[in-house]
């Protein structure tokens, strides 16, 4: 009896071990997949791609769910798919999408060694473990964060969510230390909503916000158009100005399809947007 125990172990870890080596021999081709995805100018396309993306991560991390980057590239597609296709329509189910997101984030955060609770130790602690981390720990925070601070905007009527953001925000400066350039400047496009989308009574802080937006178009060379979308969305409609608010969205519409093959999709994304925010204009002025 034993020894037929034994021999299944050796099966059932064998099978295991196969399981996780076609993960991780399956990782170029999720890599690619999502460099595919962010080529994309069709958008009805890149949506339907997005599901079965998704759960083909989710599948291979039954198989290998210690693999950090496949937990990286999974909240990366949650909140890509989240505010690309579902915030506008959906904002509860959004915040459902960001939410998972976090948790892969999160995990892949323990991944690299940040040992102590993210969502309940003190800020003091927390800010002392995240200044340990070094530039591998980069896109687990970065996706941590950004589906985080997602969640709460969605959730912005509830104290207690509003109450986390400050933890958000403590992962997101430690990205903007180690790369201000991450994934298209998309730590100061962060701290550029953050500080544009309150007044200055709750915190807010427009020169920082302004700083920050025009940093983000540097470091990308004016090619990001989802920049100009997110400044009218948040710190111009936030300042009362109609007239930036205005000219930002529909220089947005304005530009060229061809303007950054690399990110066609976030390009196709921010006219989507910016189209529907012009519909709100003459609500919010």
């Amino acid at each position: 009896m034993l020894r037929i125990t034994l021999m299944l172990l050796v099966v059932l870890l064998n099978a295991c071990s196969m399981n996780k080596l076609t993960v991780r021999a399956s990782m170029p081709m999720v890599e690619g997949g999502m460099e595919a995805l962010y080529r994309e100018n069709d958008l009805q396309l890149a949506e339907s791609a997005f599901g079965p993306n998704i759960e083909l991560m989710e599948g291979m991390l039954i198989n290998d769910p210690e693999n950090r980057q496949l937990r990286e590239y999974a909240a990366q597609a949650y909140y890509g798919y989240a505010f690309g296709f579902v915030e506008d329509q959906d904002s509860q189910r959004a915040g459902r999408l960001y939410r998972r997101g976090m948790r892969h984030g999160l995990q892949a955060l323990r991944d690299t060694g940040l040992d102590i609770s993210v969502t309940d130790s003190t800020l003091d602690q927390l800010r002392a473990d995240v200044e340990r981390l070094d530039k591998a720990a980069i896109p687990a925070l970065f996706w941590t964060a950004s589906c985080w601070a997602k969640w709460i905007d969605i959730n912005r009527d509830d104290v207690a969510a509003i109450g986390e953001l400050p933890r958000a925000v403590i992962l997101m400066e430690k990205v903007l230390e180690l790369d201000e350039q991450y994934f298209l400047a998309g730590p100061h496009i962060f701290m550029a909503v953050y500080h544009g989308g309150r007044s200055p009574m709750l915190g807010g802080n427009f020169q920082l916000s302004d700083q920050h937006f025009n940093k983000a178009r540097a470091l990308t060379k004016n090619k990001l158009l989802v920049i100009d979308v997110l400044q009218a969305q948040y710190l111009e409609r936030q300042r009362f100005d109609q007239n930036k608010f205005h000219s930002l969205l529909t220089a947005v519409l304005g530009a060229s399809d061809d303007l950054y093959p690399e990110q066609a999709l976030v390009n196709a994304i921010a006219k989507s947007r910016a189209k529907k925010l012009l519909e709100k204009e003459h609500q919010w002025f």
